[in-house]
């Protein structure tokens, strides 16, 4: 099937961050701690909603940000990256920060091919929630049934389950009929 518009995750879809994420929740822990919360066995993403349940949320967000910007300035291009630009609209929704999302797709010189780029704090839910895929698809004035949404893990595919589009996966993924 060929789409209307196309959507990319971005982490292990079109770039590779550089990104040490054991560091990071080690480091999102101690954050929490030094607030008095304890983030008992929480994974990151689960410290990420102890801190929106606590009021720490900005405190977490700037802590993981700051290594995304790190990665992202050192990330690795990606194949499915090589096959840009399209004749058909381009976004990215990320469960990455949108400041970081950006300044990968600068390092790669990708910021012209990719149209509206939504991250995980550019709208009030992070995926599975379609809410950010939506908007994406909404900003591209295209239509859910008529949109694929490519990644590389389940929470993508439950993504894209959700908001009504059709989902590939990035290792599987045929970008040659679209490219411009």
């Amino acid at each position: 099937m060929t789409y209307d518009a196309v959507v990319y995750d971005l982490d292990g879809t079109l770039v590779r961050l550089a990104v040490d994420w054991g560091a990071v929740a080690s480091d999102v822990a101690d954050v929490l701690r030094a607030r008095g919360v304890d983030p008992e066995s929480a994974g990151l993403w689960g410290m990420l909603e102890l801190s929106d349940e606590t009021g720490h949320r900005d405190a977490v967000e700037a802590t993981i940000t700051d290594y995304e910007r790190e990665g992202a300035r050192n990330s690795d291009r990606l194949t499915l990256a090589d096959g840009l630009p399209h004749d058909v609209p381009v976004g990215v929704c990320s469960l990455n920060a949108e400041v970081a999302c950006r300044l990968a797709l600068e390092t790669h010189d990708l910021t012209r091919s990719v149209g509206p780029v939504v991250g995980r704090d550019s709208v009030g839910s992070a995926k599975p929630d379609p809410e950010g895929l939506l908007a994406v698809v909404d900003e591209m004035d295209a239509t859910p049934s008529e949109t694929v949404f490519v990644g590389d893990s389940e929470r993508d595919a439950e993504t894209a389950r959700r908001a009504g589009t059709d989902f590939a996966w990035a290792s599987e993924f045929d970008q040659r009929r679209y490219r411009a």
